[in-house]
């Protein structure tokens, strides 16, 4: 199976979020990917040649879990969840990505597989480049191995924060967190999801995220309607979320500093 035009989703894993859809021809450019913006503009000419443009549309499957990673993609814009499915169909998302950072590190990185998922919740776009042409500019474009070291690093920081957050913290603090850092990947103030798609997310039940998001919504913080997440003070809604999201934001501030 071709995972990249996959659409197809398990019981319970968040595919039903919508995000805007980007076509401005600047919005396509491979340097808005945070790590090919930190290339010297000599490995990037290199590599340039290489990539291929790809949009990321709602609910698309860039990878399912045990398959062969074939691709790695340089996200530019929009958002990647990757998650992980029980054997009862019940799904945690442990990390997010977006222009910071690349999917399918098992194909840099020697495993060729995760037990994960990785499926688009924010649709935007990416640049691709073939595993079996991947190999040889690891060799030849000197920095890009540094920055996906870097990148593994921020998102092993991540994963672990993130279980740390959905161990210690509330679900109002998780559910600010989550929007917080779907907003640092988007160019607007508003995001598409279901109550029951972030509880799905979080790994909390539906009532407790509709319980949060009302009580958000009471203290002017958000506006939600029909799946429709408006952030009215971005302030306050950071003011209520855990330590996580700071930590997070930081160390991929940290090891990945924007070029542009």
């Amino acid at each position: 199976m071709q995972s990249d035009h996959s659409t197809q989703g398990d019981p319970g894993t968040p595919d039903d979020f919508r995000g805007t859809e980007f076509s401005k021809p600047a919005l396509l450019g491979p340097r808005l990917n945070r790590l090919l913006a930190a290339l010297t503009l000599e490995d990037f000419e290199r590599l340039l040649p290489k990539l291929e443009p790809v949009p990321l549309t709602p609910r698309l499957d860039l990878h399912r879990a045990g398959e062969l990673e074939e691709h790695l993609y340089f996200v530019t814009a929009g958002v990647v969840a990757r998650y992980y499915v029980t054997e009862n169909g019940e799904s945690d998302t442990y990390a997010i990505t977006g222009n910071e950072g690349v999917i399918g590190i098992a194909s840099f990185l020697g495993g060729n597989s995760t037990p994960g998922h990785a499926r688009v919740i924010c649709a935007g776009h990416a640049y691709r480049i073939g595993v079996h042409r991947l190999k040889s500019d690891l060799e030849h474009v000197g920095e890009l191995m540094v920055l996906l070291l870097r990148y593994t690093q921020a998102l092993i920081t991540q994963t672990t924060q993130t279980a740390v957050c959905n161990r210690h913290h509330s679900v109002q603090q998780q559910l600010c967190r989550w929007i917080l850092s779907c907003l640092d990947r988007l160019p607007s103030n508003e995001l598409w999801m279901s109550h029951e798609r972030i509880g799905d997310a979080l790994g909390v039940r539906r009532e407790g995220i509709t319980e949060s998001a009302g009580n958000l919504q009471d203290a002017g913080v958000i506006r939600y309607k029909r799946g429709r997440i408006a952030v009215l003070d971005r302030h306050a809604l950071q003011a209520r979320a855990c330590e996580c999201y700071g930590v997070i934001r930081a160390e991929i501030d940290r090891l990945i500093p924007a070029h542009y």
